[in-house]
């Protein structure tokens, strides 16, 4: 079995590695990102390119399976050109449709494709929980949101009447672990969190070591479809910072939105305007389709989450899955 990874340098593919490369029947894992990157291991080979490569198909060749993690999800990571957004939105978008077309032309079996809850947007009337038969409703401004929907909308089209690939869509939670964007961990750990005019809704996070057996639990099962992917026992935010902080801090949406679209201009290192609606309104979803389609459950609840991040100081160690 020979694997391809899109976005091998990224933070999701960090904690996938070590995993998938001890799989049994694996041939070989290659790797594809526009970055530099160096992994020691005999059955890794990497290819440094753009999944937007017209190219892209004979870097296909014999591959079975493709997982496709090669999406801007913070537009810190382009730098100084973090303020274009179209060019987020042509790796984003046109990189995935390149990568799905070049799965199809080449013979690929089956893509697995971490998509998002994002997908969804965080609104006021989104019922708890969410199904994967809910709408979706990217919220604007937030680029990751709009992106990973308009990608999903794209795959309703690409799919119909074609039996290849198998396309199984993950829709993962926001995640956290010694791997994961910086930017969650610390909303983990901090003991800020958004003040609500009503009930703090329930927040959900998902550990790395979950996602990663979400994407290998697709790729034994073999089923296409969406399904969410998320840890379970969600809780409101104000109870979880509690937990670790004697002294906690609810700050006003508006405020802090305000301070947020003061500073983008400046540094990303907030993210970009349009994330913070997700921490105002609940985006909780259900996994029952996961447990019943893919044999997958959250080993992590969202209070180990939170509890577990309060032990990633550098360096980040390896946290085995608590016993079930």
């Amino acid at each position: 079995m020979r694997i391809l990874v899109t976005g091998v340098a990224g933070h999701l593919a960090q904690a996938l590695l070590p995993r998938l490369l001890n799989l049994p029947g694996l041939t070989e894992v290659v790797g594809v990102d526009w970055r530099p990157f160096t992994y020691p291991h005999p059955r890794f080979r990497f290819i440094r390119t753009d999944i937007r490569d017209p190219e892209l198909p004979r870097h296909l060749e014999h591959v079975d399976i493709a997982i496709h993690l090669a999406f801007v999800m913070l537009r810190s990571a382009l730098g100084r050109r973090r303020r274009e957004r179209n060019l987020m939105r042509s790796i984003n978008l046109e990189g995935s449709r390149n990568l799905f077309n070049c799965a199809r032309q080449a013979g690929v079996d089956q893509v697995v494709y971490p998509s998002s809850v994002a997908v969804y947007g965080a609104w006021a009337d989104n019922p708890v929980p969410l199904t994967e038969e809910a709408q979706r409703r990217p919220v604007p401004g937030f680029g990751y949101s709009e992106d990973k929907a308009a990608v999903e909308f794209w795959l309703d089209a690409f799919e119909q009447g074609e039996a290849t690939p198998v396309i199984t869509r993950l829709r993962v939670h926001g995640i956290v672990g010694p791997n994961a964007q910086p930017l969650f961990n610390r909303l983990a750990r901090s003991r800020l969190y958004i003040r609500t005019p009503s009930t703090p809704p329930p927040i959900q996070f998902l550990w790395e070591d979950d996602a990663v057996d979400a994407i290998l639990q697709a790729l034994r099962s073999r089923v296409g479809g969406s399904f969410n992917i998320a840890a379970s026992e969600p809780r409101p935010w104000p109870e979880l910072v509690a937990r670790h902080h004697q002294l906690t801090v609810g700050l006003p949406y508006e405020p802090v939105r305000a301070i947020q679209r003061m500073l983008w201009p400046v540094t990303g290192a907030f993210g970009e305007p349009g994330w913070l609606m997700g921490l105002r309104y609940p985006l909780v979803v259900g996994c029952e389709r996961a447990r019943q389609d893919l044999g997958w459950r959250a080993h992590f609840t969202v209070t180990d989450c939170v509890d577990l991040c309060q032990e990633l100081e550098p360096p980040w160690g390896r946290l085995s899955a608590p016993e079930s």
